[in-house]
């Protein structure tokens, strides 16, 4: 990778992916793509190019790879579990239509294309621990079924064209930097601003109701390492199983009770993200990334803890 195009660049992952590679790859350009609206603020404008860059228009991403010789393309453009059941056309146009235009645009140009997939690409039938890298996928998500869908039509366009095509099955993501915008895992990063902030904090999520969780570090550590991962040793593309973390709501609540005791947490679960995240597996199986590709995370609950609460309460100026 020398020139990226990071679409969906002012998200929860690729807010922090753009300023990850251009610190890694301080001599290419790595292009922050965004819709109107959510522009480019602060450092992640300042710190290099950014574009108009919205999936639907071919043409438009087009020319962006054009003008700035982009050899890989980091496709981030997404609505979320609990968003996309509101609006399932719109999620679908984005997430499906989207990807066929990225998807012909890198046949035409050779770009590579990373394209993440979820553990919400998994249904009830899936096995829900220790879920297999190969298993049944029959998601009752519209944010599910488009999943399942890019992991296939990635897969075709590499084997039908040759596009390298490569992805991971993300779990939920905590982040300290950027806020979630209307996941079902959104709840395990509301809860440590709550907790730092000194506020109760509501659940949507049941008790007992286990997924798989991951600290943004790990996230973006997965991204760029898969793509840099030596094509002779995957056997697998599109999408690898990643891991790091499972808990339920009442584990991580005492976790953070354990540093901060005066924590207070009660519960006022939503029925759809809860439908959705019985749907899931409690635990991935990781071992063929593991394999492929040597991946392995940095953080456990205890360690992502201690430095999501070190960090928001610098970020909110708190003693």
């Amino acid at each position: 990778m020398k020139n990226v195009l990071v679409i969906g660049s002012t998200g929860q992952i690729g807010s922090e992916l753009t300023m990850k590679l251009r610190r890694e790859i301080p001599e290419g350009n790595i292009v922050a793509g965004y819709i109107p609206g959510a522009e480019p603020k602060g450092v992640l404008l300042e710190s290099g190019p950014s574009e108009i860059a919205d999936v639907r228009d071919g043409q438009q991403l087009s020319s962006i790879v054009d003008r700035y010789k982009i050899d890989t393309i980091y496709n981030l453009a997404a609505l979320l579990s609990a968003v996309a059941e509101k609006k399932p056309l719109l999620a679908w146009d984005i997430q499906m239509n989207g990807l066929l235009n990225i998807l012909e645009v890198a046949r035409e140009k050779g770009c590579a294309v990373f394209t993440p997939s979820s553990i919400g690409s998994f249904g009830p039938e899936t096995p829900k621990v220790n879920t297999p890298q190969d298993t049944i996928q029959r998601p009752r998500s519209m944010y599910g079924v488009t999943k399942v869908a890019t992991e296939l039509l990635s897969d075709y366009y590499y084997h039908k064209y040759g596009v390298d095509t490569r992805s991971v099955r993300f779990p939920g993501l905590i982040s300290n930097v950027t806020l979630p915008g209307g996941g079902t895992t959104d709840y395990a990063v509301e809860i440590y601003y709550a907790a730092v902030k000194g506020e109760e904090f509501v659940c949507p999520i049941a008790a007992g109701t286990f997924m798989d969780m991951m600290y943004m570090p790990d996230a973006l550590k997965a991204a760029v390492e898969i793509m840099h991962a030596d094509p002779s040793r995957l056997i697998h593309r599109n999408s690898f199983n990643v891991a790091s973390m499972s808990f339920d709501p009442e584990i991580l609540a005492a976790k953070i009770r354990s540093r901060i005791p005066e924590f207070r947490m009660r519960y006022e679960v939503d029925p759809m993200r809860e439908e959705i995240a019985q749907s899931w597996p409690d635990k991935l199986d990781d071992s063929c990334a593991r394999a492929e590709w040597d991946w392995a995370p940095s953080y456990d609950l205890d360690s992502m803890t201690d430095d999501m609460i070190v960090s928001l309460r610098k970020k909110f100026g708190i003693e």
